[in-house]
């Protein structure tokens, strides 16, 4: 019993350990490089969800690139609303 509550003691101090490093490197990524976005709906066609699929494509939003501003002609930019739904219908 002494050898399974070490076993076990180990485990959750690696598990810790491992969590506390990974989501603060996984938060910082996914804000300053770069991020996955699903697109719904017509507003990007004929670009994304062409022919009016009912599907949603997935894509790669390259913070790195506009933090350093390189975007350039023709890049697709993505635009955050940080207003909430209601916000918007009551406007």
């Amino acid at each position: 019993m002494a050898q399974a509550q070490g076993w076990l003691k180990r485990y959750l101090k690696a598990f810790c350990k491992g969590f506390f490093v990974a989501v603060p490197v996984a938060v910082t990524f996914l804000d300053k490089v770069a991020c996955v976005a699903r697109v719904e709906g017509a507003s990007m066609q004929p670009s994304l969800n062409p022919g009016g699929s009912p599907s949603s494509d997935v894509v790669l939003l390259n913070h790195w690139k506009v933090r350093n501003f390189e975007v350039q002609r023709g890049d697709i930019v993505s635009l955050v609303s940080y207003r909430t739904r209601k916000e918007l219908r009551n406007s």
